[in-house]
């Protein structure tokens, strides 16, 4: 699968390792930075989504090839092949038919919502989300923006780094981990400013956020490649 993130947001907390390490699944461990887990919040919209169908051939699924994202993420690493990569608490989308696919093919938690991004003059993102079908009510509300100067990879060692370079995600289906690697060019990051107003997300899914300031980056565009998930060995 192919698709292009624009105008993404990467809000993070630090967690307690052992809070984190409750919350995930067998066969996956936290993975740490300054002694810290970290539990992202990452809105952003995509387009140009194809999915390759037969051979060398893709194709773009009506309904499917522009619509919102939000992320509710951590990282970890497998105790099986100690490979770090992304784990997903949920992703909520705008697209019913993307919702459908990917649990399905990707098994992972996708939740379909009502959600809407707007950019505005000064290049602020308005962003909602409010989480469909479900019985619990679950909202996301913020104001964000890129604050410019030279877009630049993150240095290796560096929080940021730590955060945005991930090349693999994992789930769990039928008793196995499972993982599908990714591939991009390394994240073109800015500074960032944000106000969220709403952020339910976290609750949502147990996690505690601390009474302090998210660490923030943006990004303006980036394609990303996903590959079909794998047993992880």
């Amino acid at each position: 699968m192919a698709q292009r993130w624009n105008d993404l947001l990467f809000a993070h907390w630090p967690i307690p390792p052992g809070e984190m390490a409750r919350l995930l699944p067998a066969g996956l461990e936290v993975d740490s930075f300054d002694g810290y887990a970290w539990v992202g919040v990452v809105p952003f919209w995509m387009d140009q989504v194809r999915t390759r169908a037969v051979g060398e051939r893709c194709i773009t699924v009506p309904g499917t090839g522009t619509f919102c994202e939000l992320n509710l993420r951590t990282y970890v690493r497998s105790q099986i092949s100690g490979l770090g990569g992304v784990y997903f608490f949920s992703l909520d989308a705008a697209s019913a038919l993307a919702v459908i696919g990917a649990r399905t093919l990707f098994h992972l938690p996708y939740f379909l919502a009502d959600m809407h991004q707007q950019i505005e003059s000064d290049g602020t993102v308005a962003y909602s989300s409010n989480r469909l079908l479900t019985g619990r009510q679950v909202r996301f509300r913020a104001r964000y923006r890129g604050l410019g100067g030279v877009a630049s990879p993150s240095r290796t060692g560096t929080l940021e780094h730590f955060l945005t370079e991930r090349y693999s995600l994992f789930t769990r289906h039928a008793g196995h981990v499972r993982v599908g690697h990714i591939h991009h060019l390394p994240w073109p990051l800015e500074a960032a400013e944000a106000e969220i107003s709403i952020n339910e997300l976290p609750a949502a899914h147990g996690i505690r956020l601390p009474d302090r300031p998210p660490v923030l980056h943006f990004a303006r565009k980036l394609d990303v490649y996903i590959w079909s998930l794998r047993e992880d060995r």
